[in-house]
């Protein structure tokens, strides 16, 4: 016998065609995955697949999933088209056997990927789920076919097979070792006839189902896409540009005319953040109509968009059936209304369904000044729209409505002037002692706002904006949906005066602003903070015991106190934080960090801002630095690193000595 007929791997017959038939029925369910890949579906939802796997991930997790949102989410596009070629591929390649076991180490990487990934684990950590995960079972089928195609010689019913007849040295790719060919099995062909029935009934039945896999619409895409929300991808660079909020002056004459062009657009919500919206005049709001008790305002609405609108103006006394009616794309409607009453009014789209419309941006502000005002002279007049934005991630930065929310009242935005905050950044401006008239409308659709200027009390506040209806003195007052009132200030003081919808939810979710009162080049107050005589940096928080004199030695009665004392109040007894409020200890990455660094300057230097598990806490922590002693600070870390299922290494006093 020679060296090579030693060598020589007896042929199996059965095992590369079992082999194949596995491999082409897999590679059928990967065809079917691909396929749903270049689906509109898909695609929509793409960027918001990790975002709806890292939903109730645990904190150990955190920082992967962070990792991936961070990389996928600003090339969204880029990533989509990757994934679907490299899907295809797969699928093609598994289908025709071509370079089969480098095929089969790639597909099992990549399914492991997305396991890990857009998969979630499988979701065994996300409330009520338990299962392994599809992909992590595509790991199992990869790693069967590599350990056949390591026993098998080179399988006659692969692509591999024709291009090694060709090119020998194709093997290494195919097989990673020599092989010949002489070594690829016969089978009978009664066998082989069998065989490849069963494989094109799999064939057939998985086909059969394709057309219904693709047209069912699975809950995954659309909670990936509700699950992000605009404020998680705003920038944090301001808005460039504000909406203009001044009040525009008169018109002159008996009639004003109102050319009104509905579009379609694509509009800013929050710092680089968009939606596809419908809007009046191209903004969110519409433009700010002006005019006086007595004047006619003659109305052209031109409806350039891609679905049937309308208008109402609640100023207007007109039949809705002739002036409010429903245009279709490509037509107009004109009519001339009376501003009878004073008031400051919404208007908007009335088409059904009338929430829909309203919620992706049809409204504005109609003010009707009195013919004779009684008013004092405002010396700075401002238009204040406040309304909701209901979202779903269409792609990376790009949202679009999300009916659900909004019949469920859960806007994910509330703005003033349709942009999240950005009164913040560009703050309405007057003087001190300056006579400020606010417009408030609450285009809604659907809550209500409780308009507050922190540091003022209003001078007056006319209910619908008619002098008639006027309170004097008037901290915080409500404005229904569709309901419109006048708020006068008069501001003796410089400084930043925040305005909010005091509902503080709303507030959390984009209604505050800055009203910026001071004379030109005026600098602003500083606050007159100072130290309490007394409370030096080396006391300790009250009732807690002194620290043992020497070295330091971790003290788990005394550090459970300091606990309570200084932390319990936040972050609660358990650890469990408030959500949106306060951060949980619990498994949280700064505390179980193998790095006690970032645990430790948090308690001395305080911390706010921080984002985790995909959840803001804007609460800010103050520093402990000058009320703490290293070895409180020290006991105080070493109880939360091992309390309430946490166990991470405890740390020194000389490590919180080094990071003062």
């Amino acid at each position: 016998m020679t060296p090579q007929q030693e060598t020589r791997i007896p042929p199996n017959t059965w095992a590369p065609l079992g082999s194949a038939a596995l491999r082409v029925a897999f590679g059928i369910i990967w065809i079917v995955n691909a396929a749903f890949t270049w689906t509109p579906s898909f695609a929509a939802n793409y960027a918001g697949y990790l975002r709806n796997a890292a939903e109730g991930q645990p904190a150990w997790s955190a920082w992967w999933f962070n990792a991936w949102i961070a990389l996928v989410e600003p090339q969204s596009t880029l990533f989509l088209w990757l994934t679907r070629l490299a899907t295809t591929a797969l699928a093609l390649a598994l289908l025709f056997g071509f370079a089969r076991r480098t095929v089969y180490v790639i597909g099992a990487l990549y399914s492991l990927l997305i396991w890990s990934t857009a998969g979630g684990f499988g979701g065994p950590y996300t409330i009520g789920a338990s299962n392994s995960g599809v992909a992590l079972t595509y790991v199992l089928i990869f790693a069967v076919l590599i350990a056949i195609n390591h026993r098998t010689g080179t399988s006659p019913y692969s692509l591999d097979y024709f291009i090694e007849a060709k090119w020998p040295a194709w093997s290494w790719v195919a097989e990673w070792r020599e092989r010949r060919l002489s070594d690829a099995p016969r089978v009978a062909w009664w066998a082989q006839t069998g065989i490849l029935l069963g494989v094109a009934a799999v064939v057939f039945f998985l086909v059969a189902g394709l057309t219904s896999s693709l047209n069912v619409k699975a809950p995954t895409p659309a909670a990936a896409a509700a699950a992000v929300s605009p404020l998680q991808l705003m920038s944090k660079e301001p808005v460039k540009q504000a909406y203009d909020a001044t009040l525009p002056p008169l018109t002159e004459g008996k009639e004003v005319p109102l050319v009104i062009d509905i579009t379609d657009k694509d509009v800013e919500i929050a710092s680089g953040v968009k939606y596809k919206a419908w809007p009046f005049g191209g903004t969110v709001p519409g433009p700010i109509v002006h005019v006086k008790q007595g004047q006619m305002v003659k109305v052209i609405l031109r409806n350039k968009a891609t679905m049937h609108h309308s208008i109402d103006f609640h100023s207007a006394l007109t039949p809705p059936n002739t002036s409010f009616a429903d245009i279709n794309p490509g037509e107009q409607i004109e009519f001339t209304f009376e501003a009878k009453v004073p008031g400051v009014f919404v208007y908007h789209c009335g088409t059904p369904p009338i929430l829909l419309h309203m919620a992706n941006g049809m409204y504005g502000a109609i003010v009707v000044d009195p013919a004779d005002d009684p008013r004092p002279k405002a010396d700075k007049e401002y238009v204040l729209v406040q309304s909701e934005w209901y979202t779903q991630q269409i792609s990376g930065n790009l949202m679009g409505p999300d009916f659900g929310k909004m019949q469920k009242m859960q806007p994910d935005i509330v703005a003033f002037n349709g942009v999240a905050f950005q009164y913040k950044d560009h703050p309405l401006t007057a003087e001190p002692g300056q006579r400020v008239r606010l417009h408030v409308v609450n285009a809604g659709p659907s809550l209500w706002s409780a308009f507050h200027v922190v540091g003022a009390i209003f001078d007056k506040v006319y209910t619908d904006g008619d002098p008639k209806h006027a309170r004097s003195h008037v901290s915080t007052y409500t404005v229904a949906p569709g309901e419109g009132t006048v708020f006068d200030l008069v501001i003796p003081d410089a400084g930043e005066y925040v305005f909010v919808d005091h509902a503080f939810a709303h507030l959390d979710k984009g209604a505050a602003g800055v009203l910026d009162i001071r004379k030109p080049g005026q600098e602003l107050g500083k606050p007159n903070i100072s130290k309490i005589e007394g409370h030096g940096a080396a006391s300790a928080p009250a009732h807690a015991p002194a620290a043992a004199a020497g070295p330091y030695k971790f003290d788990a009665e005394r550090a459970a106190q300091l606990y309570t004392n200084t932390c319990a109040a936040c972050h609660q007894a358990n650890g469990a934080g408030l959500p949106g409020a306060f951060p949980p200890l619990v498994k949280n990455p700064a505390v179980i960090d193998a790095d006690p660094g970032t645990h430790i300057r948090a308690i001395l230097h305080g911390v706010s801002g921080k984002v985790i598990d995909g959840v803001s806490y804007p609460s800010p922590m103050p520093p402990f630095a000058e009320q703490l002693s290293d070895a409180d600070v020290a006991d105080i870390v070493n109880h939360e690193r091992s309390s309430w299922g946490n166990q991470a290494k405890q740390v020194t006093a000389e490590q919180v000595k080094a990071l003062r």
